[in-house]
């Protein structure tokens, strides 16, 4: 591997003008930096990672943790941290909370002894259905940057990347009753008592009270047969015309039963659920859609978290990624 002193030697310069040059300093002359660029890549040199660290007392790395990668939305979000971490030559170590407090709490503490410089997170459902939040803010008051995304504390000061919960789900509700004039809308949850949840329902709520239409909200929690929650309530709700689902599978569960039940999709029933762009292949007919766009949520954490890392008056941020509505089959 090509070292900075043999960088040197070849060119007849001293090892600091090479680093400087290597660094776009102002320092050294354009034609210098060309000469050293472009030996640098003929003899593919790579910066030694671990001197850079102990010189800077940076690691580079960004730790990530998330609830699940079983969900394509967190995989989305994933793909887009690894992405713009990499351009903008970071690593990432990825931790799984699998939604528990105490695996999260073990892995905010497992890299908070120097291997990251930052954090980017979802909170586990565990530590928002426990309000529990200690560890988080003891990451932050030792001076460790947390990015939250998606499920976020309020209480905590931090940068953060949302959705635009509310207003998604609200334009969406409205959708239903403006446009194709839809009265009895069924809204369902598994997702009730995250943070994400709670304002996605309110703003269901908001539309239909604008409406003076009632809501109905179909709380699945927990349940172990979802589809059969589904199939039963729409079975003795027939007077149900739409749906509206606030997480990633309820709304393709809801058109399997309805078709089992003998609706028609769209003509009896329209469905509206949470997705990415290749949701619209899992179902038929293929189901409309919020698009969350989770890789634009993943790309712009990296860019804020890097922005508290160098810069250093940053002042924090919540930045609200706009949901897209993207009209399939299954309405109107």
């Amino acid at each position: 591997m090509t070292t900075l002193k043999e960088l040197a030697k070849l060119l007849n310069i001293s090892v600091s003008t090479v680093s400087k040059a290597l660094n776009d300093s102002h320092e050294i002359s354009e034609n210098t930096k060309k000469r050293v660029i472009e030996l640098a890549e003929k003899l593919n040199y790579k910066p030694n990672r671990i001197a850079q660290q102990l010189k800077t007392n940076k690691t580079k790395t960004i730790g990530v943790i998330l609830p699940t990668v079983t969900n394509p939305f967190f995989a989305q979000v994933l793909h887009g941290i690894e992405t713009s971490a990499t351009a903008n030559d970071y690593d990432i170590i990825v931790c799984l909370s699998d939604e528990s407090l105490e695996k999260e709490e073990r892995s905010l503490e497992l890299l908070s002894n120097g291997s990251v410089d930052g954090f980017i997170m979802a909170v586990a459902r565990e530590s928002q259905v426990k309000e529990e939040s200690k560890h988080i803010a003891g990451a932050i008051d030792n001076k460790i940057p947390v990015l939250m995304f998606d499920r976020v504390v309020s209480e905590i000061s931090c940068d953060k990347v949302v959705v635009d919960d509310f207003q998604s789900v609200y334009e969406a509700t409205d959708y239903l009753i403006k446009t194709e004039n839809r009265k009895h809308i069924l809204l369902v949850s598994n997702i009730e008592e995250l943070s994400v949840g709670k304002l996605r329902i309110k703003g269901y709520q908001q539309a239909l009270k604008e409406a003076n239409l009632k809501p109905n909200v179909l709380k699945l929690g927990k349940v172990k047969n979802v589809e059969a929650k589904i199939y039963k309530y729409i079975e003795d709700h027939p007077e149900t015309d739409a749906i509206v689902s606030i997480d990633h599978i309820t709304g393709i569960i809801a058109i399997n039963m309805a078709k089992k039940i003998g609706k028609t999709i769209p003509r009896d029933l329209s469905v509206i659920g949470f997705g990415y762009e290749h949701t619209q292949l899992l179902s038929s007919p293929k189901i409309s859609i919020i698009h969350q766009k989770a890789f634009e949520i993943g790309k712009m954490s990296v860019k804020l978290l890097i922005d508290h890392l160098n810069i250093e008056d940053h002042q924090l941020q919540t930045i609200i990624v706009p949901s897209e509505l993207k009209l399939g089959e299954s309405t109107k």
